[in-house]
């Protein structure tokens, strides 16, 4: 298909460039830009199509179907061929558009937070499988609120998707990033959760020390840095040269972050809470064996993420 990314005066010296009067409407411009994509392997080229059309025309996705013939203006035209340039040189498309979604919810990401991926909504889902079923106990059922905490939030993303959707739930979320807390703070706002999330500035678990009373937390959720240097290298370009390398590398074995996570949090714990801590698929083993060695953790297991990957740390804490 020719492309509709050009001036008019490339267009006059390209002949696979469309005439300056040819008429670029949403169904083409869509189908343009899905098939450059798809060639250039970026991720999900359909959807990172409708995600930067919809930006410019400042329209919904749903709206891109329900009028497939609308013409794009010059001008929407000229600011769709710098995004999609920009986005074939592998910046990612979630930071042109300034938005991601997970776990339906629509959320503001900024080169400061990390984009948050569908991999990471199996832990929301496990966590507000928990909260909903008998495993939770009466201690935490009687309880209102029930305390959770979310390490290194970022975007507010795992926190944002708990609390919106479990109303008994009050979050402390913690990032060491005054910048990416502001952010979290704007989702939190946007989806009406401010009074339950609670944003906290610090390293790691000190922030919420002083917050949590005597009867402990009832849900411990993290998705800390956790890529190793040796596996730095091999890193997507689209990741490793626009999103925060703080929030993704984690030393020499990937669990600089991991460890003092499991030392610490298990005594912040109500007897029977639980902990879910993300972590990269190829530490599974190592990590579900550190936790089998903490005698302050029971029911130690793996669980599998969308794409069947051994990808979330789940124990609970010794009743």
């Amino acid at each position: 298909m020719k492309s509709p990314l050009h001036s008019e005066q490339g267009d006059r010296r390209a002949s696979h460039v469309p005439d300056p009067d040819d008429t670029w409407t949403t169904r083409r411009l869509l189908a343009w830009m899905a098939d450059s994509f798809t060639a250039r392997s970026i991720d999900s080229p359909r959807l990172s199509a409708e995600m930067l059309l919809s930006h410019v025309t400042e329209c919904d996705r749903l709206s891109l179907y329900t009028d497939p013939d609308r013409p794009a203006s010059p001008a929407e035209r000229s600011k769709l061929r710098s995004l999609v340039a920009r986005a074939l040189g592998n910046e990612p498309i979630q930071y042109l558009v300034r938005e991601a979604w997970f776990f339906s919810l629509p959320l503001t990401v900024t080169r400061v937070t990390l984009i948050p991926r569908p991999a990471t909504e199996s832990l929301v889902e496990h966590a507000l499988h928990w909260l909903r079923s008998e495993s939770a106990g009466p201690e935490t059922s009687e309880r209102s609120p029930i305390l959770a905490a979310d390490i290194g939030t970022g975007s507010g993303a795992i926190a944002i998707a708990l609390a919106k959707n479990n109303p008994a739930l009050h979050v402390l979320a913690t990032d060491v990033s005054a910048d990416a807390l502001a952010v979290a703070r704007d989702n939190a706002a946007r989806h009406g959760v401010t009074d339950r999330v609670e944003l906290l500035q610090g390293d790691l678990l000190e922030p919420i020390r002083t917050r949590v009373g005597a009867e402990g937390l009832d849900l411990f959720t993290a998705n800390p840095p956790y890529i190793s240097d040796d596996e730095w290298a091999a890193v997507a370009p689209n990741v490793k040269d626009h999103e925060p390398a703080l929030a993704l590398r984690a030393g020499p074995d990937g669990l600089d972050i991991i460890k003092p996570l499991l030392r610490d949090a298990p005594d912040l714990l109500r007897p029977g809470g639980l902990l879910l801590i993300e972590h990269a698929a190829s530490h599974a083993d190592q990590v579900r064996s550190l936790a089998r060695d903490d005698a302050r953790l029971s029911r130690v297991e793996t669980l599998r993420d969308f794409e069947a990957l051994p990808r979330v740390l789940k124990a609970e804490r010794v009743r």
